[in-house]
């Protein structure tokens, strides 16, 4: 049973936005320029979530887990860089229930953070042409603090601004990674089924609680306790 928090943060790729189709033409935009196959969204799909230093990893070795060639590596993250600066939301939106839910959590008061784990170059682009910057009081991106996501200092920083013990807070997410990082702080964590946990049930990370949508959050939080 959820018990009624005090502060909600929430997460960015894959809980708000689905960000894929453009992270995904800038991946097959960089490998053009390397020469490479292209890998498609299908895949990226399965890679997004932990960054996008990790994501072009990942791309570079068409798989999950591993290692690229360092130089390879170095030669490419700039290109995928420059490509992200010029496509951070041409092709992203919101999820369904995404606006209602925080309409929502606003209207009854919750403070509001967004964590995420992407650049704050990139977050603050996104979240401003997404129009939902304006419902946060913080964003804490991947470079705010020295850690990122599943560390749970992000979500601690954001409840050190807010004045708010953890035990009182509450995490929305999508991840194996949001689970590790809210549980770390002392958080609760609910998750959406849909989003970016590399091909894993969302279940499986054990969750306070599971939604199909962020609308869902208005009858979790008013039966909670």
């Amino acid at each position: 049973m959820i018990k009624k928090p005090e502060m909600v943060l929430v997460d960015l790729d894959g809980t708000l936005v689905d960000s894929v189709p453009d992270l995904a033409f800038c991946v097959d935009a960089m490998m053009d320029r390397l020469t490479m196959p292209q890998r498609g969204e299908g895949q990226v799909r399965k890679w997004v979530g932990n960054g996008v230093e990790r994501l072009v990893r990942r791309a570079l070795i068409n798989q999950l887990n591993g290692e690229p060639d360092e130089a390879l590596y170095q030669k490419a993250l700039p290109i995928f860089m420059e490509l992200y600066a010029d496509n951070t939301s041409k092709r992203s939106h919101l999820y369904p229930g995404v606006r209602e839910g925080l309409d929502y959590l606003k209207g009854a008061g919750y403070k509001l953070g967004c964590v995420t784990n992407k650049a704050a170059a990139f977050t603050e682009p996104l979240l401003k042409d997404m129009g939902i910057r304006d419902y946060f009081e913080i964003v804490v991106s991947g470079d705010t603090v020295a850690k990122k996501k599943p560390d749970p200092m992000p979500l601690l920083h954001a409840a050190t601004f807010f004045g708010v013990e953890p035990r009182h807070a509450l995490m929305v997410g999508d991840s194996m990674s949001d689970v590790k990082a809210a549980r770390a702080a002392g958080f609760q964590i609910v998750c959406l089924t849909y989003g970016y946990n590399h091909g894993v049930d969302i279940r499986d990370s054990n969750p306070d609680a599971v939604i199909d949508s962020m609308a869902e959050l208005k009858g979790l939080l008013e039966r909670a306790e």
